[in-house]
């Protein structure tokens, strides 16, 4: 592969939500529009992500909370996953395969024995209804019997590789999956990070339908598929949402999905599975989100850079030491914007608990309210609806300085406090690389065009700084310098991220140069002496030097 068309393909692959075929066409032509080659690698990048999977697979989730369209929405843990292998190209189907998650409680000690692994039975003694069924005690073990079994149906059939999930709707993966995994640090399956959501495969083949009343049961009536009404459960019906759904329920809704597709694939519709929803395997700090908003900002003069306000929340009771990384690990599943997570300050610079995040769409970001008073660690976390220009506010900056220091993209930031007012780079550089060699290193990425002190409007020094950091390791390494001395001051370490940046600076260069005092309250208050009366006993001490705090 040209090396144009794999650099292409790759950010395609990682920013499939905002690039698609259409509009990266558009990039290329009108960038190059008497580029032969342009031409040539538009093409391969759009056959690459219209290519036809060889197979899907069905798969429906339960919980032990609610269901329908609040799954999910109350943190309950996984129970049921069901799902089958549908052959595109032959149109054929396999086994309905049932897997349940049954803790054993008994076993406080945690330690894996061989019953934890499977319990295999066949059709006619389940009460569900599927062909096989597999009973485990752990989500982790779960997970791992779901990528073994699907691995060894797909080599057995032989007619292809290549396979993606399909669900109704978004949240058997985007809430219950991946929400679970991070929080029990579970590595899930590559296969988990791309589905097909069957609802809006249907609405692309009929597109006056409501995306949002979809679900199965309304997909089967015009495809003239048959639904046995008294069996079949009918998450559209008014019915308590809360409720456990029954175990045949799951096995039911894959079986009619299957048919679903099976009638898509055939004529007279020959539909094309070919455009996968995404999820986003890790968070990018987006630096460089951060210098084109800047760019944007010096040619309009203006801080009104449009961010659309359905797509941003505001996040209350975060642990005072959490990070960006930590807000995306709470909102696993949904795509938060390259950039997208900014952690607020309070007025002496420090973090409120609060937080703006971005996500991809307003989809997400209706998905990411969902999760109001969902757990980090022990805390709860109030998840509300905020604006753009709340938004704009908290990331936005207008200063040189501060664009060409986040210019770089990948760098790991790192936030200085209690900084010795005459302090340089050489002595930023020394406290993280010292010479005499006895403490770890930790090389500034870009000596001293990584380090960015943080000043009053006047030029004088506030005490704190930024440096950057090439990769997670020296960021770590950098971290356990934290209360180290620098000359006679302990220094203090944060990890930082690029919107803490913008507001520190934001906030130091909106200070006044001379702060206005309050009116005077001589003319208010009655004149009294605070000297002692003459021949009066002086029992009173002047302390002087005190620590400002």
């Amino acid at each position: 592969m040209k090396p144009e068309i794999a650099v292409l393909t790759n950010i395609v692959e990682n920013d499939r939500n905002i690039f698609q075929p259409s509009s990266l066409c558009h990039v290329l032509i009108s960038t190059a529009p008497e580029s032969r080659r342009g031409q040539q690698v538009c093409s391969h990048v759009v056959r690459q992500m219209t290519a036809q999977v060889d197979y899907l697979v069905v798969v429906f989730t339960a919980t032990s909370g609610a269901s329908g369209e609040l799954l999910g929405s109350d943190e309950k843990e996984l129970v049921q996953l069901v799902w089958q292998l549908v052959n595109v190209n032959n149109k054929t189907l396999g086994r309905v395969n049932e897997l349940l998650i049954r803790p054993d409680l008994s076993d406080s000690t945690g330690e894996k024995t061989e019953e934890d692994v499977l319990v295999e039975c066949k059709e006619d003694e389940t009460a569900s209804g599927a062909d096989c069924v597999y009973t485990v005690t752990s989500l982790d073990s779960g997970i791992n019997m779901f990528n073994l079994q699907l691995t060894n149906e797909v080599n057995s059939e032989g007619a292809g590789t290549s396979l993606c999930l399909c669900t109704d709707g978004q949240l058997h993966i985007r809430q219950v999956i991946h929400p679970e995994a991070a929080n029990k640090n579970i590595l899930v399956p590559d296969c988990f990070y791309s589905f097909f959501d069957l609802r809006k495969e249907f609405k692309n083949r009929f597109p006056t339908s409501d995306l949002k009343a979809l679900n199965a049961h309304v997909m089967a009536e015009p495809l003239n598929i048959p639904v046995d009404v008294p069996t079949v459960w009918d998450p559209s019906a008014n019915q308590d949402p809360l409720a456990v759904l029954p175990p045949e329920v799951a096995v039911q809704q894959v079986r009619l999905m299957t048919s679903i597709i099976l009638t898509l694939l055939s004529e007279p519709y020959c539909h094309s599975f070919s455009n996968p929803e995404k999820v986003s395997e890790r968070f990018e700090s987006g630096t460089w989100f951060f210098l084109s908003l800047f760019l944007y900002l010096c040619v309009c003069s203006s801080k009104m850079e449009k961010v659309c306000d359905n797509t941003v929340i505001r996040a209350r009771g975060l642990p005072w030491q959490s990070s960006d990384q930590d807000m995306a690990r709470f909102f696993k599943g949904l795509n938060i914007a390259k950039g997208g997570a900014a952690l607020c300050l309070n007025a002496q610079g420090r973090r409120n608990g609060e937080a703006l995040v971005r996500f991809v769409s307003e989809e997400h970001r209706d998905l990411a309210l969902q999760r109001h008073k969902h757990h980090m660690g022990n805390r709860y976390i109030e998840v509300y609806k905020a604006t753009g220009e709340d938004f704009l506010k908290i990331a936005g900056g207008t200063s040189n300085e501060v664009a060409m220091f986040l210019s770089r993209e990948d760098q790991i930031i790192v936030r200085m406090r209690g900084l010795p007012f005459n302090a340089t780079h050489d002595d930023v550089l020394r406290f993280f690389s010292p010479e005499d060699g006895l403490k770890e290193t930790c090389p500034i990425s870009g000596g001293k065009e990584g380090i960015l002190f943080v000043r009053y409007p006047d030029g004088r020094p506030t005490g704190d700084a930024f440096v950057l950091f090439a990769c997670e390791e020296h960021a770590q390494c950098a971290l356990r310098k934290h209360k180290e001395l620098l000359g006679k001051r302990y220094i203090e370490l944060f990890k930082s991220t690029a919107a803490e940046v913008q507001q520190v600076l934001n906030r130091y260069s909106s200070a006044p140069l001379i702060p206005v005092a309050p009116a005077p309250l001589v003319s208010v208050l009655p004149t009294v002496s605070l000297l002692p009366p003459p021949g009066g006993v002086r029992d009173c001490l002047r302390l002087r030097g005190l620590p400002y705090t």
